[in-house]
């Protein structure tokens, strides 16, 4: 099975809420910005790069984290040391303990079926999709989630440089939410589902992954 280069940095002493993932995506994208694109998503002339993040911002369980994948698990490594604090919305938290954990993980498609959960809130829905969804029986609303979370996972393998080797299945249980996204108010989804791919630890899949949202943990 393909291996993954993934780098997480976690700050355990600092204490966030989970819609700071955001914050935390804008202060080191700035902070960092000299070195890398993949930092923040952006070229040079500002404008959006439209690919998988390969370095993306969590809060889970009220941590602050970093991940980082292939180029950007390098870049996360090489920027460790130089992270001495960060300002959330005017507040300046001093770093005094920061773990790092860099590793090859296996990822792909396996013949296993594994069990997954999202540890914060999946966003599934473009207005495309939003639409049919509505208009769907809650049957059928399952079902377009399970193709929507499917072609998630074929983006993922795609963004990480993994070939696909065979057909992704995936059947999941997903209950709809709301949660405020740039003052909108956006439908998202916790739940679970089981699939026939490695995944890394809080990988994020679905849309503004980079934000936080859509991280998967394995689930027993």
């Amino acid at each position: 099975m393909p291996q993954l280069l993934t780098t997480t940095i976690r700050f355990p002493e600092i204490n966030l809420q989970t819609r700071d993932a955001h914050k935390l995506r804008g202060y080191f994208g700035e902070y960092f910005k000299e070195h890398s694109p993949l930092l923040h998503n952006h070229y040079e002339d500002g404008s959006s790069k439209y690919r998988y993040p390969l370095v993306q911002y969590k809060v889970i369980d009220h941590v602050p984290v970093l991940l980082g994948f292939n180029e950007g698990a390098e870049l996360l490594t090489s920027l460790f040391l130089k992270i001495k604090e960060m300002d959330i919305s005017g507040t300046t938290y001093p770093v005094y303990s920061k773990n790092i954990s860099q590793q090859q993980v296996e990822a792909g498609v396996m013949e296993d079926l594994l069990s997954y959960k999202f540890s914060n809130y999946w966003m599934a829905l473009n207005s495309d999709n939003y639409k049919t969804y509505l208009q769907s029986n809650p049957e059928q609303q399952q079902t377009l989630l399970n193709q929507i979370l499917r072609n998630n996972l074929l983006s993922f393998f795609k963004g990480v440089g993994i070939w696909v080797d065979g057909k992704i299945m995936v059947k999941g249980n997903f209950t709809p939410k709301t949660s405020n996204f740039k003052d909108q108010k956006m439908v998202v989804f916790e739940g679970n589902f089981v699939a026939n791919v490695a995944l890394p630890e809080l990988a994020g899949l679905g849309k503004s992954v980079s934000r936080g949202f859509g991280a998967v943990k394995r689930s027993l």
